[in-house]
């Protein structure tokens, strides 16, 4: 393999700082550049978002909303997501702005009846508008979050700074920052994860197992929060493959037989631990007939629990082939791997929090729960006793994304589309160049991203789901971006970059402004209503019926 990831690569002395196209696209600085970056999204959330009307957006602000205030009434409402993390963090919310006194209505009982409509709308609009601010704080939270990451994964911060515009900006963020989805939580958990196992993986420490059991809690929580998060998860460890260095090998205190062997023992002890505390969520999770969740049908050779353990397996596979390629002890292997369950057990006790049989029934059992909501054709093709009815879903699922990367034969909402017009040709160009690790590590993250929005393509492949592979793609382009210092002194270096940014804060507005301009009523809403909202009669709906 030619020139490592970890080699730097000088830029040219010859070249100042106006030829430096990086250097005219961050002219702010590191901290003046996020500065900028939270007030645009400021401006974007008031301009379009906290002030649109409180129904219009129902989709899933009134069911996150609705099943928080139950919740601050005493009683968990189950939603298949299940939207865990965000309904708990939306009822917490709540709870604190009543008590200093900036919310009336914390809870469901407190909601006036919807036969008093100015009162029930301004009540709910209250909440809602309350819930949109958690999320604004939430999302750029998950910006800052990423910044500090970027940095640890790249040498130059103006890399990681234009990495961060292009996450603040993306369609998935654009989205998720003004209303309440179980996708945001979930996508940058994993995303994190993702970054900080790439982290780890470029360099040996002492403490890395406690990263990698910290990343497998990461993933747990996104679980928890959405289930499609299991594809994340399964790609996760082939992910990281390329992406360790010579300077990743094991530390010295590895090295150490004594005192290697004793950190083994201590995650050993440690998982062993985290698995006893989960164990009564395992054994529930493994065993729906316990529950009201019982309809779920196994997907594999009639027992639930086969493909998680079949998933544990594969971590584990990979993990000792990037310890083979990368020159990493057994004895840290063995203590990373026990440190993957300790953490993933304790992502579990999160269920307890607010416990309800379905959630941990879901959660652990996430493949059998997404077919309930998957079309005919997914569920014909999950069912076939050959490979080839997946396999040929799967094609056409390719072929729809690679339709929609092209913007112009289908078109969306979605700016990453035209970093992929870069990143494809830069993988090329990357490899010619000598720099196969970075176009290896790029390509593997864009197969991943197009894999994963192919499944997404059974469910419409909508805005909100970009947040779970935009992160990729944007990865991706850092990383050639971060490898191939040169081209930041091409002639057209600065023109692309300009047109990206603008690109980037206008389409991401598309779905913004287009769901402010709408015109259409609330009275759609009543088609779910009494499925989702039982005990929340809305005005406009004729069923249930308002209570006086």
């Amino acid at each position: 393999m030619s020139r490592s990831a970890e080699t730097p690569q000088f830029i040219p002395a010859k070249t100042g700082a106006m030829s430096d196209a990086l250097v005219r696209l961050t002219p702010f600085g590191w901290w003046g550049g996020l500065a900028v970056i939270l007030l645009l999204l400021a401006a974007s959330f008031l301009l379009a978002g906290y002030f649109i009307a409180y129904w219009r957006n129902a989709d899933m602000d009134f069911m996150v909303v609705y099943s928080a205030l139950s919740l601050n009434d005493g009683r968990y409402v189950f939603f298949p997501h299940p939207a865990y993390l965000t309904i708990i963090s939306v009822s917490r919310w709540f709870q604190f702005l009543h008590q200093i006194g900036l919310l009336d209505a914390p809870s469901l009982s407190a909601i006036p009846s919807a036969s008093n409509v100015p009162a029930f709308d301004a009540a709910m609009t209250a909440a809602i508008r309350a819930g949109r601010v958690l999320a604004f704080f939430t999302a750029t939270t998950f910006v800052l979050a990423f910044a500090g990451l970027a940095r640890l994964l790249v040498r130059d911060w103006r890399v990681a700074l234009l990495a961060t515009f292009a996450f603040a900006f993306s369609g998935g963020v654009a989205v998720h920052m003004r209303i309440l989805r179980s996708e945001m939580i979930a996508g940058c958990f994993f995303v994190f994860a993702l970054m900080i196992l790439i982290a780890v993986a470029r360099r040996g420490t002492g403490w890395r197992p406690l990263a990698v059991g910290f990343a497998a809690m990461l993933c747990v929580l996104a679980l928890e929060n959405k289930i499609h998060a299991i594809l994340l998860i399964a790609a996760l460890p082939v992910l990281i493959l390329p992406f360790g260095s010579a300077s990743g090998a094991s530390a010295v205190f590895w090295n150490d037989t004594t005192r290697a062997g004793l950190a083994v023992l201590v995650a050993a002890l440690a998982a062993a631990l985290m698995v006893y505390l989960s164990g009564p969520l395992i054994a529930l999770g493994i065993n729906p007939a316990r529950t009201d969740m019982a309809s779920l049908k196994p997907l594999l050779f009639g027992r639930f629990g086969v493909y998680q353990a079949a998933l544990l397996s594969w971590i584990f596979i990979c993990m000792l082939a990037f310890a083979k390629v990368w020159r990493v002890r057994l004895t840290e292997t063995l203590a990373a791997m026990f440190a993957v369950v300790a953490g993933a057990a304790l992502g579990l006790l999160a269920l307890f929090i607010d416990f309800d049989a379905s959630n941990v029934v879901i959660v652990l059992n996430p493949l059998e729960e997404m077919l309930t909501f998957a079309d005919p054709q997914a569920i014909s093709a999950a069912g076939a006793s050959g490979p080839f009815a997946a396999v040929g879903l799967l094609l056409s699922g390719v072929m729809s994304v690679l339709q929609r990367y092209t913007f112009f034969l289908f078109t969306s909402p979605r700016p990453a589309v035209f970093l992929t017009w870069l990143i494809l040709p830069g993988i090329v160009y990357a490899w010619r160049q000598g720099e196969r690790q970075a176009a290896l590590q790029a390509a593997m993250l864009m197969v991943s991203a197009i894999g994963i929005d192919a499944l997404g393509i059974r469910r419409g492949l909508k805005a909100e789901y970009f947040i779970l592979t935009d992160p990729l793609i944007i990865i991706a382009g850092m990383v050639l971006l971060d490898r191939m210092s040169d081209v930041r002194f091409q002639r057209w270096a600065y023109a692309i970059g300009a047109t990206l940014i603008v690109l980037h804060v206008g389409i991401s507005q598309a779905e913004p402004v287009k769901s402010m301009t709408k015109r259409a009523g609330p009275e759609g809403i009543c088609e779910w209503n009494q499925h989702y909202l039982p005990r929340l009669p809305l005005p406009w709906c004729a069923m249930p019926p308002k209570l006086s």
